[in-house]
């Protein structure tokens, strides 16, 4: 079984972190970690891990846990440029430092809009480190009309840069 972490931070955009983790198929172990603004994850609802955001010694802070990837939807600008900058101050950028340093597949959902240029600067030096950067755009070509059209969207194109096989979305040049 492969094992996925799955961090949700801000407050904007949680609802599509929630909908990657119910979309995952049944063989992906699953440890969500939603900040505190984000804690209207419900574990009681959901078949995955819900973990503590402030206890560092949870399994995904340590290299020999194993994860085979981490996905953060969305991801705020204080999430990112700690993790930009090293600080691993909570479970959240702790696994996500955890990643890095395994060379294990991370990818980042920044969810704010329009981007400084301290925001690009750090999307920039996580990318050079072989970090996926897929920020929340609609494909307009997916013929989107309603917002589970948009969201099925976006998930389906994390998947695909995760390697997670779906049919979420209608593809380019698909019929």
């Amino acid at each position: 079984m492969k094992k996925i972490i799955v961090g949700i931070s801000g407050a904007s955009g949680v609802r599509l972190g929630e909908k990657f983790i119910k979309a995952l198929p049944k063989e992906y172990e699953v440890y969500a970690i939603p900040t505190q603004s984000a804690k209207i994850v419900s574990q009681k609802e959901e078949n995955y891990a819900l973990l503590d955001n402030t206890d560092i010694s949870e399994v995904t802070a340590s290299g020999s846990f194993k994860a085979d990837m981490m996905a953060i939807i969305p991801c705020s600008m204080n999430t990112l440029a700690k993790i930009s900058c090293g600080i691993a101050d909570n479970l959240l950028s702790r696994s996500a430092a955890v990643m890095i340093k395994e060379k294990k597949t991370l990818l980042i959902a920044p969810r704010e809009m329009p981007y400084s240029a301290i925001d690009l600067e750090n999307m920039r030096k996580l990318s050079l480190l072989n970090v996926i950067i897929a920020p929340p755009i609609v494909g307009f070509y997916a013929n989107i009309n309603a917002l589970e059209d948009m969201e099925n969207f976006l998930i389906g194109r994390w998947f695909d840069l995760l390697g997670i096989p779906n049919s979420l979305y209608k593809r380019w040049g698909e019929k």
